[in-house]
């Protein structure tokens, strides 16, 4: 089909590609296309195209023993494809099943483009949208794991941005730009950015990639329970779930922003809650009793490091009670999760256990003192006795050199 499409629009397709053949290997002697175009080819060279023995002519066609412009560019030559010629260029291999599978690929990316905002526009022939060599590059097509890909993982924001930074393209469509600090600025960039996890999701872990799409309000819940499975769960369990799945309230977005993805503190529960509650109302209280817990936690928590810190310092052992504190850290993680069934119950729970935990360790810490407080009471007697026999020893002294003289 998509070489069908190709001859519609005078292209080559790639059909002469061989399946295997050895790495590109152009000798200027015997192959023209490198006689003026050598940039192209050292930048083709760095690709995974060349490596599968990819050529010039697969995809732009003419005749490459020749050497003059004339002779060359003949037939079915095509020097710079259209933006809808190179989608259907690569989709005459892309998009065979048999030919992707021996390298692991997937052959449906460009019936997702025609899915896509992008695609829709493409194809109806709208040429401020991006195509196939707009994300990947036209020669150098490297693979997504290369560090060097535009669509390595922490590269995929920049390449994104390269549009959606761009103000007055965007405005011809109403769209907003800034995504890209945003996402910098959020729990997600920081991941990504940071602390290279590239479990975090870029751009296309929530838009898709050849799909791309914003999540529609109903399907916002879905994507975040992606990563997010256990928040996910006590969501569905709350009173936010049924709403959230019926698109009547726009999920996870309610009380997180989208591309900042900041991380409500304890502190700030109970005013996200006023965002869509009154302040007077039940559901506002119950805002105000989860974040009066929430905050509780955290302080029992913080209070058992600080303890841990004071017997680090003071030389004694800490094992059993980093133990201890990192399953006070475990509930504590599990509040963030049940809060958002708003279930006080199970909430109390948990946090009776972090608060008990808090305790005993914070209990260790203050026995601690205490003997380091009946030590120092010890040794007063024990330094005014040893500073009374100097005094003595020295009385001593000087009384024999007197009498020696």
């Amino acid at each position: 089909m998509a070489a069908v499409l190709l001859s519609r629009v005078g292209a080559p397709t790639a059909s002469a590609a061989p399946a295997a053949s050895p790495a590109f290997q152009q000798d200027t002697a015997t192959y023209g296309c490198v006689i003026c175009h050598a940039d192209k080819r050292r930048a083709f060279q760095l690709g995974a195209h060349a490596e599968r023995g990819i050529r010039c002519d697969n995809c732009h066609g003419g005749n490459p023993r020749a050497f003059e412009v004339r002779t060359a560019h003949v037939g079915r030559f095509v020097g710079r494809p259209t933006k809808i010629g190179v989608a259907q260029l690569c989709a005459s291999c892309h998009s065979d099943p048999d030919r992707m599978r021996q390298y692991g690929l997937p052959a449906g990316q460009l019936a997702e483009l025609r899915t896509s905002r992008h695609g829709r526009l493409l194809f109806a022939g709208n040429t401020d949208v991006p195509t196939c060599t707009d994300c990947h590059d036209a020669h150098t097509i490297l693979p997504p794991e290369d560090a060097r890909s535009n669509v390595y993982p922490i590269n995929i924001p920049a390449t994104c941005a390269r549009c959606h930074e761009n103000r007055p393209l965007m405005a011809k469509y109403g769209l907003a730009t800034g995504q890209l600090a945003e996402l910098r600025s959020g729990a997600h960039g920081t991941a990504l950015f940071e602390h290279r996890n590239f479990a975090a999701p870029t751009c296309i872990g929530c838009h898709g990639s050849h799909a791309a799409l914003p999540p529609r309000v109903a399907e916002i819940v879905h994507v975040c329970d992606r990563c997010h499975a256990e928040l996910g769960r006590a969501l569905y369990g709350g009173p936010h779930g049924r709403p959230a799945l019926s698109g009547r309230l726009p999920g996870c977005l309610g009380c997180h922003t989208n591309h900042a993805t900041e991380r409500v503190p304890p502190d700030r529960i109970a005013a996200t809650c006023t965002r869509c509650h009154q302040p007077e109302s039940p559901a506002a209280q119950r805002g105000v009793e989860i974040q009066q817990r929430v905050v509780q936690a955290a302080e029992d928590l913080r209070a058992a490091g600080t303890a841990i810190e004071e017997l680090v310092r003071a030389g004694r052992p800490v094992t059993d009670e980093r133990f201890r504190y990192q399953t006070a850290l475990t509930s504590f993680q599990q509040i963030a999760e049940v809060q958002h069934s708003l279930d006080l119950e199970v909430l109390d729970d948990l946090a009776l256990r972090v608060g008990s935990i808090s305790r005993t360790i914070r209990s260790t810490e203050e026995t601690a003192a205490e003997q380091r407080w009946e030590h120092q009471l010890i040794l007063i007697p024990v330094w005014f006795l040893v500073l009374s026999a100097v005094v003595l020893v020295r009385f001593k002294l000087s009384e024999l050199r007197r009498q020696g003289e």
